[in-house]
């Protein structure tokens, strides 16, 4: 799979605006992000990417930030290379360790997840990735029938496992992503997770206990009335991927039809997770 990487040289540029930036590149497509001295970086596949598009979206910013930008070809092997080069390991909320194959375990944590990075969405170092694990180490999931949208490299399906539960279905349209799952959920030794590709077009018929869906504003909003359809009376559902303002006052209006309502909310920078819960 070959990647086009465009690197963002940010001469002048408010920390919320860069992370709105990013929010809008994932929207048309680019999967992943890392930052350098001067900016970031940002990755699409190259079967996916138009330039008239990219160009388009930036006209949006430019009374806004001051940048430059430039666009090259990406060699995987490169790419890989310089990932797990710029990888560390993290602990969220003191109580569980992710690290990578190459980093070595600390078995004192209560849990411990091993990611194998690639360009894959989801180490836990993003802000909201890392509400989502909050989310998880503070509730119960024991027994439970969870749905993990948008999973990335399956970190949020990881810790629910680990955390007990007993079924897991994670979701992502990118093939790499789904991949990366499959991987990483084999290193972690959880064959209960079910990693599927595609959209809310194969989400099961089935019936989950609690939800996980870690995207942006718009898929959600998008796909909220078929995560109704398969969240069980009571059960809980958790967003992030959005703002504050406007971002989840439009979730939350989204989940009214639905009887879903809110529970609770966290905010890491700019970005929040939100804890919905759907009534009888």
């Amino acid at each position: 799979m070959e990647y086009t990487k465009v690197n963002f040289n940010l001469i002048k540029a408010e920390e919320y605006q860069v992370d709105l930036l990013i929010d809008v590149l994932g929207s048309i497509g680019f999967e992943s992000f890392d930052e350098t001295e001067n900016g970031f970086n940002a990755f699409i596949q190259t079967s996916e990417f138009d330039e008239g598009v990219l160009n388009s979206t930036l006209s949006d910013f430019d009374e806004e930030i001051e940048y430059t930008f430039e666009i090259s070809e990406v060699v995987p092997e490169n790419w890989n290379t310089a990932w797990e080069k710029n990888f560390s390991p993290m602990v969220v909320k003191d109580q569980c360790y992710v690290r990578a194959t190459f980093h070595d375990p600390k078995p004192t944590f209560p849990y411990e997840i091993i990611i194998d990075p690639k360009m894959a969405f989801g180490t836990g170092h993003h802000q909201t990735t890392t509400m989502m694990m909050e989310y998880i180490l503070e509730r119960d999931w024991k027994g439970k029938k969870v749905l993990d949208m948008g999973c990335g490299t399956g970190i949020l399906a990881l810790l629910a496992a680990k955390k007990g539960a007993t079924e897991i279905i994670a979701i992502d349209y990118d093939p790499l992503s789904y991949e990366s799952t499959i991987e990483n959920a084999n290193l972690n030794n959880q064959p209960l997770i079910k990693a599927i590709c595609g959209g809310k077009e194969i989400i099961p018929n089935e019936i989950f206990d609690s939800i996980l869906a870690n995207i942006n504003r718009n898929i959600l909003l998008d796909q909220i009335p078929r995560y109704a359809e398969v969240l069980k009376e009571n059960g809980s559902i958790f967003f992030s991927g959005f703002y504050e303002e406007p971002d989840m006052g439009m979730i939350l209006e989204a989940c009214k039809p639905f009887k879903m309502e809110y529970v609770s909310h966290k905010k890491m920078g700019d970005w929040v997770a939100l804890e919905c819960k759907k009534l009888p």
